[in-house]
């Protein structure tokens, strides 16, 4: 999980909100999809796929702040 470490904040934060929120009007896609998936009403392939391309970056964004959060906590440099 090192490189998850040294992926750059600066980069990686404002694309996971920028995707995750657009577009930002009528509603964004990541909540419009989520909203989809608690209904069970998430079956369309597009959809699927859409959710993953909204949400793909904020997951990756939580790994690294994980990692960072867990290499800070072993003494090692993050």
């Amino acid at each position: 999980m090192q490189w998850l470490a040294r992926i750059p904040l600066p980069m990686i934060a404002p694309l996971a909100v920028l995707l995750a929120l657009a577009p930002f009007r009528p509603e964004p896609h990541l909540w419009g999809k989520l909203k989809m998936l608690a209904a069970g009403s998430l079956t369309r392939p597009i959809d699927i796929f859409d959710l993953l391309l909204h949400g793909a970056p904020l997951l990756l964004l939580a790994l690294v702040l994980l990692a960072r959060w867990l290499g800070a906590g072993r003494g090692g440099a993050a």
